[in-house]
């Protein structure tokens, strides 16, 4: 992996700039486009693959089938972990962040930001057939059947899944969990 630098101007100081990560491509591209498109049976389709871990990182989450993926996944021995924004899991009231954690999917919540509006899941971090699903597609009802919603299914590029790990272990650090 090879890192840009840059250095910015502020307030009269030369700072670093965030070292943006450079990949090469490899593996393969899975394009949707909602609600044209059933983005959200792709999503359960690749949790239904993984092997080992799941790593979510969700903005809202209403959508039933994803979750119960998720559970299932969990039942079948697959290491889960959600992160998903503390405003929205408390405000939308078909939330599906507290029927996650009854059944057992460890879930965490980030208050740290104005908004936690990560939408990604990684599946199988640091195997060479990882998975990261990516794009503006909440894990809602609405992004499947009312929005205009983009998603990526990047499937064989194990540096890119584990730079997203790496940015699900940086939001962990400073979430709380999510008490049954």
């Amino acid at each position: 992996m090879r890192l840009k630098s840059a250095r910015w101007l502020l307030f009269g100081l030369w700072l670093p700039a965030f070292a943006a990560p450079t990949l090469p491509l490899q593996g393969t591209a899975t394009l949707a486009f909602s609600p044209s498109d059933d983005a959200g049976a792709l999503i359960v389709e690749a949790i239904g693959q993984a092997r080992q871990q799941i790593l979510v990182q969700a903005y809202t989450f209403t959508h039933r089938a994803i979750a119960e993926a998720l559970a299932n996944a969990r039942r079948r021995g697959i290491d889960i972990r959600v992160i998903a924004d503390m405003e929205q899991a408390g405000r939308v009231e078909t939330s599906l962040i507290d029927w996650l954690a009854q059944r057992d999917v460890p879930v965490y919540l980030d208050g740290q930001h104005a908004a936690a509006h990560n939408k990604t899941i990684v599946i199988d971090a640091g195997q060479a057939d990882a998975i990261v699903i990516t794009g503006s597609y909440n894990f809602t009802h609405s992004a499947q059947y009312r929005n205009a919603e983009n998603l990526l299914i990047l499937r064989g590029n194990p540096a890119l899944a584990e730079g997203y790990a790496a940015d699900w272990q940086r939001h962990h650090a400073h979430a709380v969990p999510v008490r049954k």
